[in-house]
């Protein structure tokens, strides 16, 4: 069970900085938090919610590291792992 961040504010830089530093962790993108800067996450994986990328027109600035999920997926991510969700 990995600890998954939930990460949808553009103010949450801090959460990502702690996110990088959990060898467990699973890092979703989710609302306005597509926007961020996660180029620097290797040992993180990395999702972003497809339809909060493709409706600010971010597909050609998504980083290919970064996998697009559905909420459908979050979904199953959530009910798989501990929730981790600072705002």
């Amino acid at each position: 069970m990995a600890n998954l961040y939930l990460i949808h504010k553009k103010s949450s830089a801090e959460a990502l900085a702690l996110a990088q530093e959990d060898k467990d962790a699973l890092v979703v993108l989710l609302q306005d938090g597509v926007y961020l800067d996660v180029s620097g996450f290797n040992k993180t994986q990395v999702y972003a919610i497809k339809w909060d990328v493709d409706i600010r027109g971010l597909n050609q600035r998504t980083p290919s590291t970064v996998k697009l999920i559905s909420y459908h997926d979050l979904v199953d991510l959530i009910v798989a792992n501990k929730v981790v969700n600072l705002t």
